[in-house]
């Protein structure tokens, strides 16, 4: 069943890791995991300092540079019980890093959800503005 918007976004919210699709200027479809926070019709993806990378300057950085739009996807998936199965894709346009009115509020929601957090090692803070939001499910969701 297609999910109402309302509930959708309600999934969006409740969750905090994906996959990230974004396109890369020669290669096409670019697509890797990444944790997430939403604060109304935001989403911060960081660029922390606590997981080892050759640059803080990541490929998904450079992809928005080109073409600033991105579809975040999240989904339940149970291999046994396809009754609980849901999936919502949420489509973004790139707003930057730094000084964005939802960078702080983002910042401090990804602090709260994840431990390794706690003290913002970020060295930057992705912000998208929410462009629109779909979903499926096999059933409510909020029965599962």
């Amino acid at each position: 069943m297609r999910l109402p918007e309302d509930q959708a976004r309600h999934l969006l919210q409740a969750n905090s890791h994906g996959f990230m699709a974004t396109r890369h200027q020669e290669l096409g479809v670019d697509v890797g995991p990444t944790v997430y926070a939403v604060v109304g019709d935001h989403v911060g993806s960081p660029v922390d300092l606590v997981k080892p990378k050759s640059s803080t300057r990541l490929q998904r950085e450079r992809n928005l540079e080109h073409d600033p739009r991105a579809t975040l996807s999240i989904e339940r998936w149970d291999r046994d019980d396809w009754s609980k199965l849901w999936w919502v894709r949420a489509r973004h346009r790139w707003l930057g890093h730094g000084s964005h009115a939802p960078t702080d509020a983002l910042a401090d929601r990804l602090a709260e959800s994840f431990v390794q957090y706690r003290d913002k090692p970020f060295a930057a803070v992705h912000v998208f503005e929410i462009v629109a939001v779909t979903g499926w499910a096999a059933s409510d969701p909020s029965e599962a």
